[in-house]
């Protein structure tokens, strides 16, 4: 039940982090900017984490040889692309979108890939089945995005804008399972954390190295308040506790609870703290109530295995 109550509570620091992030991409006038600077200060602050500690070093040298042995694929250190694209796709669309709208789009991609993972087995639990409340739950997700944007329905690039979390969502349950597994090959919360901040910031450099040549510098102007900049550090705590909990919970219950974190901040965010484009009316908090009934019909489905769990990935 702590775990559970953890993952929540990451829920609510990944739709405080949504805020900020996308915020600082308004001022940078550049999404991809502002998920370079998120994701290199988390990983300026994690090298120096992982150099200075004990478990840290152990970590590391672990990786290597999980790698080394194939006990570990290579495959599996790329869940940072994945978490490079969600936090992207805040800097590119809460402008916007707003917070709430945003956050149901990822809780629909985000559910129903869980399924699919947890099926396969990509994550440390081993294979999971689906059953008939796991597919309602993805079911209601899905509605629960048509309803929030369905005031949106007649501007087609505030829909195409919502792809974009979509897709996110839909990258979170596959990272969330192989960064589980790069945990449990370096017996390390934080070199896990580690290697997914260095994958997703080599990525994030790529793309703004291709957008800079096409496009052109970013307009904007690095923000002078210090709350802007603490993306990164939230996006430690949520990939931290992800890593730390995938193996007890699975993807699909890990991913429920954060969900159901995400959605009641990011609704709190946009009621509490509104801008002219997070301001939500009756249908966007519609969507987001059917998506909490959504998480609570997919959590009725008890937690059985249909396979063992996987063992080391030999070469």
């Amino acid at each position: 039940m702590a775990g559970v109550a953890l993952a929540t509570a990451s829920g609510v620091a990944v739709a405080v982090q949504s805020r900020i992030n996308g915020e600082l991409g308004v001022r940078l006038a550049d999404g991809i900017a502002a998920a370079v600077v998120s994701f290199g200060l988390g990983l300026l602050v994690l090298l120096v984490l992982v150099s200075a500690t004990t478990s840290g070093r152990r970590g590391v040298a672990a990786l290597r040889t999980a790698l080394a042995t194939g006990a570990l694929r290579p495959w599996h250190c790329l869940g940072g692309v994945c978490g490079a694209f969600l936090v992207a796709a805040q800097g590119l669309t809460i402008g916007t979108l707003g917070v709430a709208i945003f956050t149901v789009a990822v809780v629909a991609g985000q559910t129903g890939s869980s399924l699919l993972v947890d099926r396969a087995g990509i994550g440390p639990t081993g294979r999971q089945p689906v059953t008939a409340p796991r597919l309602a739950g993805a079911a209601l997700t899905v509605l629960a995005v048509l309803l929030a944007v369905g005031d949106r329905l007649a501007d087609p690039g505030a829909l195409a804008l919502a792809v974009l979390p979509l897709l996110a969502g839909v990258g979170i349950a596959w990272q969330q399972a192989v960064n589980g597994r790069v945990r449990a090959a370096s017996a390390s919360t934080m070199t896990a954390t580690a290697v997914n901040f260095t994958v997703g910031t080599v990525a994030l450099l790529l793309t703004f190295a291709v957008e800079v040549a096409v496009r052109g510098w970013p307009t904007g102007r690095f923000p002078t308040e210090p709350w802007l900049y603490l993306g990164g550090p939230l996006g430690i705590a949520f990939i931290a506790v992800a890593a730390a909990l995938v193996g007890l919970t699975g993807v699909l219950l890990l991913g429920l609870a954060t969900i159901a974190g995400q959605i009641v901040g990011a609704v709190a965010l946009d009621l509490v703290l509104p801008t002219a484009a997070s301001q939500p009316g009756p249908t966007t908090l519609m969507g987001a109530a059917l998506t909490l009934v959504a998480v609570l019909v997919a959590a009725l489905a008890p937690v059985r295995r249909s396979g063992s769990t996987p063992g080391p990935t030999r070469r």
